[in-house]
């Protein structure tokens, strides 16, 4: 299918704002700026009043988590996910599982986000809501052990291998989940299959104050050098969190070349702080951003993130030239894109995929044009986006969902809470 975005404002990739043309044949974009010879357009976008993103890229999520928003709030960390949480994920079953992700997936689009990163329990049921919705995903199941370590590794490359050239919008990565939930051996069979596989990391590193204690008593070292010593830290690991980084930490993942995601909002709400975003990005670590799950979050809005990953370090610093909007604009496209290994993603030029974004610039707290970039990142609050596209099918056309039942989708979530004792 032929798709022209006639005369449109477009996200490019050096970050400037400029109108131009963008044709999709296929599931790419045949040309930025002059039609390809012999292309027909069976759609044509109108770009008065819209600005074209690559679509955003979520670089560290748990989606199922959905289920869970508002379930545990103000709460400290460690009750949040042992006392709250842990409890009521016990509880879910697949169904629920995939019911919750259709949630998160049709959040996510409806704000502009065509891929993510995903932490899960049950693996088959994300690759069921991906494939249906259209949705790009890389799928990690979260990994604890040794008590029953061995029978979640089973079940994820059991189901890694079931699903793995199914379908090209889902991939996967193993999810060793955190270093005080792994013990150091069960961290080096990962690391180990991993590498025999050809698979990459996700995990969550530095999170919390309560995580740097713990492993500074067991073990003697931060956390980052004790997941480097079990082998996790690679160029093909994506480092959750990351809050309580020290400078040889940071110069340990750069020299690795681990991405870190960011999730800024998720700190705040738990009260585990504010990442060094800036020092690392000096210290040449590629920095993506995530939301993390609805249940800490509590939304799924790469929008708000942006917003926060800018102002967060400007405050903290009282340097209010840290954490550009170019810059942040780069940790949801291609830094992202990058972190999760998505080839001809996170950027707009011939030969990439069309994984497309469209928002409706005319909304009074955009207005006036002054600095497009800028209102992305200060102004932008993600429901003005009209259409998404991925591979070059619209997901959201005019603002309406055309792969989920938006209508099911509440129900079936609405049926489980009730289930599990949720709704008030």
């Amino acid at each position: 299918m032929g798709i022209h975005f006639r005369k449109i404002r477009a996200l490019m990739p050096d970050m400037t704002i400029r109108e131009t043309d963008v044709y999709v044949d296929g599931e790419k974009i045949a040309a930025v700026g002059e039609a390809p010879e012999g292309f027909h357009a069976d759609t044509v976008v109108d770009g008065l009043n819209r600005l074209l993103l690559p679509g955003l890229i979520n670089a560290h999520t748990h989606t199922y988590m959905t289920m869970f928003r508002g379930c545990g709030d103000d709460l400290p960390f460690s009750e949040w996910l042992m006392g709250r949480i842990d409890p009521l994920e016990a509880k879910m079953t697949r169904e629920d599982c995939y019911w919750a992700t259709l949630l998160g997936n049709m959040e996510m689009i409806l704000n502009g986000t065509t891929a993510s990163i995903d932490m899960f329990i049950f693996t088959e049921t994300a690759s069921r809501a991906a494939e249906e919705s259209g949705f790009r995903t890389v799928l990690t199941r979260g990994l604890t052990g040794p008590d029953g370590g061995q029978r979640r590794i089973d079940e994820f490359m059991g189901e890694y291998r079931d699903w793995k050239d199914r379908c090209s919008r889902v991939t996967f990565a193993l999810g060793p989940h955190a270093p005080y939930s792994c013990s150091e051996a069960y961290l080096r069979e990962v690391a180990a299959l991993a590498k025999e596989e050809g698979l990459g990391l996700h995990t969550h590193i530095s999170e919390s104050q309560f995580e740097q204690q713990t492993i500074r008593e067991q073990y003697g070292c931060t956390p980052a050098e004790y997941m480097d010593r079990c082998g996790i830290l690679t160029d093909r690991t994506v480092a959750a969190h990351c809050v309580y980084l020290n400078e040889s930490d940071m110069q340990l993942l750069a020299a690795r070349g681990v991405s870190v995601a960011t999730n800024p909002v998720s700190n705040l709400k738990l009260g585990n702080g504010i990442a060094p975003v800036p020092e690392m990005m000096q210290a040449g670590i590629n920095v993506a951003l995530g939301t993390d799950g609805a249940a800490s979050n509590n939304a799924l809005n790469l929008f708000r993130e942006l917003s926060f990953v800018t102002l967060l370090h400007k405050g903290r610093t009282g340097d209010t030239t840290l954490v550009s909007a170019a810059e942040a604009m780069a940790m949801a496209t291609r830094n992202g894109a990058k972190a999760l290994g998505l080839t001809g993603c996170g950027e707009i030029k011939a030969g990439n995929r069309a994984d497309l974004t469209v928002l409706d610039i005319d909304k009074p707290w955009l207005r006036p044009h002054n600095d497009l970039l800028s209102s992305l990142v200060y102004s932008a609050r993600g429901d003005e986006t009209t259409d998404v596209l991925v591979d070059g099918r619209f997901l959201l056309r005019n603002r309406e969902l055309t792969t989920i039942d938006r209508e099911r989708v509440l129900f079936e979530v609405d049926k489980t809470c009730g289930r599990l004792g949720l709704l008030k």
